[in-house]
């Protein structure tokens, strides 16, 4: 593990190098130009020495998240400077607000369908992604991903704004949701470091009651009906693998008060005080009989059951969950 990533870091360094140089002549700062160039040599140097990664104070590791973000970082969080924790604090205050801000409206309702879903962070910033994009047309299919970006902190943060990026530029029309999450992939892969990759449900919604599902790597969403609840399985690989990934979807008809749960593993594998994991038989016994509730009122019961299960114990990991439910009768925007 530490040998690939010693190897992202050294490209990273090598790319910031390349294009520290290509700057050098056009800059009218050439010091603060040639301070970086001094850095980046530095920190390769601590590569070739077997030392990168380490706090200068302490010999401790110095946390993979904080690399991420900062390759030149030459201590870990317990040793920064007054002025280098404070800096870190207002940049994830930033990247706080900006995560909030590309997130959907918490509940939502469109022609036949509602929609409601949960986001909740470990910590100030998440890697799990969550979005809906409405229609621009009325008429027009209910587009929605739930997901979750390899990694914590900060450094999965920016990826599920970059992820959230690309899946906006693309989306069009009546576009296949495989051929999206396939054209996703490609960018993501030409965009990203080769260690990270996200797992994430790709669905369509239609006025017919027919949904369009790809699901990359994720969690298998549950589809629940009056006849019982259905685990919408993997069609393919997680997204950023393999650039040349292909990817199918399938399509399932919900009935009128029929709901689709999706999750991140931070509902599946929350642990309680004695480790003991929450899991999915859990899930599906929790959603039995469910078809009474509203799509808001399911996600507060997964909650509910989720909070009285670890009895006090801190959430260990981001936590998505988002509730897909056909209305008995369309809702008028």
């Amino acid at each position: 593990m530490r040998r690939e990533m010693d190897a992202i870091m050294e490209r990273q360094l090598v790319e910031r190098r390349r294009r520290l140089e290509a700057a050098a002549g056009e800059s009218t700062d050439s010091g603060h130009i040639a301070h970086l160039l001094q850095e980046v040599d530095s920190a390769l140097d601590r590569l070739s020495a077997g030392s990168y990664g380490l706090c200068e104070v302490c010999q401790d590791p110095i946390e993979e998240e904080l690399l991420m973000v900062d390759p030149l970082a030459r201590a870990c969080l317990d040793h920064l400077t007054h002025e280098q924790r404070r800096a870190l604090e207002q940049d994830l205050e930033l990247a706080s607000r900006i995560q909030n801000r590309l997130l959907p409206r918490r509940c939502m309702s469109y022609g036949n369908w509602a929609l409601c879903y949960h986001f909740e962070p470990a910590g100030p910033v998440s890697g799990d992604y969550c979005d809906v994009v409405r229609p621009e047309t009325e008429g027009g299919d209910l587009l929605f991903l739930l997901g979750d970006v390899s990694g914590k902190g900060v450094a999965a943060s920016m990826l599920m704004a970059h992820l959230n990026a690309i899946f906006r530029s693309l989306v069009a029309p009546g576009m296949a949701v495989d051929s999206l999450v396939e054209q996703a992939n490609r960018v993501f892969c030409e965009c990203t470091i080769s260690s990270h990759y996200a797992t994430l449900v790709c669905g369509r919604a239609k006025a017919t009651g027919d949904l369009e599902i790809c699901n990359a790597g994720h969690c298998a969403p549950l589809l629940i009906g009056k006849d019982g609840m259905v685990p919408l399985e993997p069609t393919g690989l997680p997204v950023g693998l393999f650039r040349s990934a292909r990817y199918t979807s399938r399509t399932v008809r919900m009935g009128p008060g029929d709901s689709l749960l999706l999750y991140t593993d931070g509902l599946s594998e929350a642990r309680d005080v004695s480790g003991a994991e929450y899991g999915v038989e859990r899930l599906n016994g929790l959603t039995k009989g469910t078809n009474h509730l509203t799509a808001r009122e399911l996600v507060n019961a997964c909650l509910g059951d989720l909070n009285g299960f670890l009895a006090g114990v801190p959430k260990g990991d981001d936590l998505a969950l988002m509730v897909l439910k056909r209305l008995l009768e369309p809702v008028p925007d």
